[in-house]
């Protein structure tokens, strides 16, 4: 009778343990199949970043001296009574290239913009970090990443720091957003 309850416990195990052995591998395939559907997922957002970021307009110039070219935009913000917009960011940075894409197709951002600012794209890349004309304007990348917006008055006078990330709305910016932060500081130098 101890050999019939031995081996009938044996059977009831190994079939416990067969049933749990499975379970196991259907849980290990299933989280194998969603780690596989996110890096396919990751690598199929990554390359359309890389597409999109290739179609992109590329405003910035690595090689251009920054302190210089933002001397002469305040002599021409004095004689034209225009503010400065200094967008910090780089060609790297899908995100500034977005924003220059955004207001310079919208025709009411691009008529604020043309009206009461000069428009200036302040490279920052490996090539040319611009750290003098960084610092000189508290270094607004390392606090906010980028883009990064510095307004300066017709005198060359920082007056005013935006974070890009308030602008955003889903894939892009907002027009309302950017329009009202363009409108806060398009009043007479």
């Amino acid at each position: 009778m101890n050999i019939i309850k031995t081996k009938i416990l044996s059977i009831s195990l190994l079939a416990s343990f067969s049933l749990l052995s499975a379970q196991v591998t259907t849980k290990d395939t299933s989280k194998t199949k969603a780690e596989t559907q996110q890096t396919v997922s990751a690598d199929a957002a990554k390359k359309a970043a890389a597409e999109e970021r290739a179609r992109l307009p590329k405003p910035y110039n690595v090689e251009e001296n920054a302190e210089k070219k933002i001397a002469e935009l305040v002599l021409q913000a004095k004689a034209e009574n225009k503010k400065i917009i200094l967008q910090a960011g780089g060609n790297w940075c899908i995100w500034c290239l977005r924003f220059n894409e955004f207001v310079h197709s919208t025709p009411e951002l691009n008529k604020i913009l043309a009206d009461s600012y000069l428009y200036y794209h302040l490279n920052y890349s490996p090539e040319n970090k611009n750290e003098k004309v960084f610092a000189k304007y508290d270094n607004p990348g390392a606090k906010y990443g980028y883009p990064v917006f510095v307004v300066l008055d017709a005198d060359g006078k920082m007056i005013h720091t935006q974070d890009s990330a308030v602008l955003e709305e889903g894939k892009g910016y907002s027009v309302d957003k950017v329009k009202e932060f363009l409108l806060k500081y398009a009043g007479n130098s």
